[in-house]
C-alpha cells in the first residue's frame, strides 16, 4: 500500500449485506486498527477462512487478527449483553480478546428494553406498511439520543446519573407501551441492577474513542473505517423512509468516530455482482422470479443475523453511480461474481425512465410511488466456473467484459473481486 494512504473506509455500496465483512477480514493484515462508526447489532458481517466461519453482529471483523485493535465508536448503539454475548462466543471459538484490542467510545448511546419492545411493536401495528426492521431497538435508540436524553456508554459507569436516566426514559416508554401499543412495560430498578452490572464487565474496555483514535492517527497507526449497513440506508440518502437510523456513508465517519476528513486518504466501495436487501422499500431490479430464487438460492442471500430471505435482483448502476458520487469511491471491491457462473444472460439496470426522462443516479423523489421504469443491458453469461480463481487473466472472457463494463461506468477501479466466501477465493488488483 501506498505510504501516503495511511488510512481507509471501508463503505457498502448498495442496500447492505455486500460482503464488508470479508474485505475488511482480507484487508486487515495492512492496518493497525478497525473502528466501527454507526449502526448496532442489526447488522452483521459473515467471515469465512478454510474450515472456520464468523458471524459478527457488534464487533469489527479485524478482531479475528491477534494484533489488531478494534474500536466500537461513538456513533453506534449498542445492546451491552449482545456485546458481552458475542465476545463470549468468539471467545469459544479460539479469538482473544482482552482489555486492549476491543474497545468502545464512551460516547456511544445503549439500548434498552424498552427500545427493542417499541421496535416491534411499531412494526407490528405498522401491519403493511412495516420497514421491516430487525426489531433490536436500532431506531428507537437513535431516537432518544437525537432526542436529547439517550444513555450512554459512560452512563453505566455513574450510577446517580444512570439511575435518573433510567427512571426519566422508563416512565415514558412505559406509558407509551402500555396505553398505545398495549405491552408490557419495565422495572426501572430492574433495569438500573442490570445495566449497572453490564458497566461493571465493560469498565475494563471503556475510553474516550474520539481522543484515543486521533492519538493512534497521530502517531501514524493505520486505520481502518468500517461501516455496517449500505449506502442506500443511509438516514438522509437512502431510501427513506426504509433506512436505518443512522449514517452509513463515508461522512458517518467524521461524526461517528469524531475524525476529520483529512484522514480518510482512500475510500473503498463493496459491492455485489448482483443486487439484494431486506426490508421494505423500493428495490428497482428486484426479480420476484426464477432468476430471482436462484440468486437466493446459490448466493445464500439470507440474513446473517435474522436468517430473512434478503430479496434479489440484477445489479443497478444508477444505485453504484450514487454510491460513488455519495461516498468519493476510489476502488470498487465487487462480491459473488460466482454467484452469476450459471446464467445465460445477464442483465444489468443503466438507467431508470422515470416520467419519461432517462436517470442514471437514483431518483429519492420517485421512492414514494416507485415510479420508475429501470433500462437494462444484456451481457452474455460466461457459463463456467469461476469460484476460487485468484487472477484476473483467469477469467472467462465474459465476466472480464461484466467487470470492465461496471468500472468504465462508475469510473471507480475494480481492486478487488470476490470469487467465493473465503478470504483466499479473492481477485487482488
Amino acid at each position: 500500500m501506498n505510504d501516503k494512504i495511511q488510512n481507509v473506509a471501508v463503505i457498502g455500496a448498495q442496500w447492505g449485506d455486500e460482503g464488508k465483512g470479508k474485505i475488511v477480514d482480507l484487508l486487515c493484515e495492512e492496518f493497525d486498527v478497525v473502528a466501527r462508526y454507526q449502526g448496532g447489532h442489526n447488522a452483521g458481517h459473515t467471515v469465512k477462512f478454510a474450515d472456520k466461519h464468523f458471524a459478527l453482529r457488534l464487533i469489527p471483523s479485524g478482531i479475528i487478527h491477534p494484533d489488531k485493535i478494534c474500536l466500537l465508536g461513538n456513533g453506534m448503539v449498542i445492546d451491552p449483553d449482545a456485546l458481552l454475548e458475542e465476545m463470549t462466543n468468539l471467545r469459544a471459538h479460539g479469538i482473544a480478546i482482552d482489555d486492549h484490542n476491543l474497545l468502545v467510545s464512551d460516547a456511544a448511546h445503549v439500548i434498552l428494553p424498552y427500545h427493542r419492545a417499541l421496535d416491534l411493536a411499531r412494526e407490528e401495528a405498522a401491519g403493511t406498511g412495516k420497514i421491516g426492521t430487525t426489531g433490536r431497538g436500532i431506531g428507537p435508540a437513535y431516537e432518544t439520543k437525537v432526542g436529547r436524553y439517550g444513555i450512554r456508554i459512560a452512563d453505566l459507569l455513574d450510577p446517580d446519573v444512570l439511575k435518573q436516566k433510567i427512571e426519566f426514559t422508563c416512565a415514558e416508554k412505559n406509558l407509551v407501551l402500555s396505553e398505545i401499543y398495549k405491552k408490557d412495560t419495565f422495572d426501572p430498578a430492574k433495569l438500573f441492577d442490570d445495566y449497572l452490572e453490564y458497566g461493571r464487565k465493560l469498565t475494563p474496555r471503556i475510553t474516550n474513542g474520539t481522543v484515543w483514535i486521533n492519538e493512534q492517527i497521530r502517531a501514524g497507526k493505520r486505520v481502518m473505517f468500517e461501516g455496517a449497513q449500505g449506502m442506500m440506508l443511509d438516514i438522509d440518502h437512502g431510501t427513506y423512509p426504509f433506512v436505518t437510523s443512522s449514517s452509513t456513508i463515508v461522512g458517518g465517519v467524521c461524526t461517528g468516530l469524531g475524525v476529520a476528513p483529512k484522514h480518510i486518504h482512500k475510500v473503498i466501495g463493496v459491492a455485489k455482482a448482483y443486487t439484494t436487501r431486506v426490508g421494505g422499500g423500493a428495490f428497482p431490479t428486484e426479480l420476484d422470479d426464477a432468476h430471482g430464487e436462484h440468486l437466493r438460492k446459490r448466493g445464500n442471500e439470507f440474513g446473517t443475523v435474522t436468517g430473512r430471505p434478503r430479496r434479489t435482483g440484477w445489479l443497478d448502476l444508477p444505485v453504484l453511480r450514487t454510491a460513488t458520487i455519495l461516498n468519493g469511491i476510489d476502488e470498487l471491491a465487487i462480491t459473488k461474481l460466482d454467484v452469476l457462473d450459471e446464467f445465460e444472460e445477464i442483465r444489468v439496470c443503466t438507467a431508470y425512465n422515470v416520467r419519461g426522462k432517462s436517470w442514471s443516479t437514483f431518483p429519492a423523489f420517485a421512492v414514494a410511488h416507485h415510479d420508475y421504469q429501470p433500462e437494462y443491458r444484456t451481457f452474455k453469461g460466461w457459463k463456467t466456473s469461476t469460484v476460487g480463481i485468484t487472477t484476473f487473466e483467469d477469467l472467462p472472457q465474459a465476466a472480464k467484459d461484466y467487470i470492465s463494463f461496471i468500472v468504465d461506468e462508475t469510473e471507480a477501479r475494480a481492486s478487488i473481486v470476490s470469487t467465493g466466501p473465503r478470504r483466499e477465493e479473492t481477485i487482488l488488483r
